[in-house]
């Protein structure tokens, strides 16, 4: 089951702000499932950051497929930081998209019947203001 919005920011916190990640992601056997949902958090925050500068609203596809590129580059970069092996890389990847992909139905398809990722019509999600992002 994909991680939504609360798992993925705890995932987030755990994988970008922790000293102690690559001690603990060994220790356990769900270190791919945490970069995934770090990657994926991450990842749309960079989205929302691209597509509210850019002002333009395209279609709920384009944008998941958008998003799917943003978390996957932040697994790359997870894996080049945090050592992860190619097998877990794409397990992390499949993941992140997975997960990215749940968050943009939750917060623009259900969340707020959005018809469309539209930047200037619909709010960007409550968590990143509650970072100060």
């Amino acid at each position: 089951m994909p991680f939504g919005w609360g798992e993925s920011e705890k995932a987030y916190d755990q994988v970008y702000e922790n000293d102690n990640f690559e001690q603990n992601k060994n220790e356990s056997s769900f270190g791919h499932e945490l970069v995934a949902g770090g990657a994926a958090f991450a990842g749309f925050k960079a989205f929302e950051d691209h597509q509210r500068k850019e002002g333009k609203p395209v279609s709920h596809a384009f944008a998941k497929e958008v998003l799917a590129g943003f978390a996957g580059a932040e697994v790359d970069k997870l894996a080049e930081t945090k050592g992860e092996d190619w097998f877990d890389k794409e397990k992390a990847k499949h993941q992140a998209k997975q997960n990215a992909e749940h968050m943009y139905e939750e917060h623009y398809e259900r969340g707020q019947n959005a018809d469309q990722y539209h930047p200037d019509q619909y709010s960007r999600p409550e968590h990143f203001d509650r970072r100060g992002w």
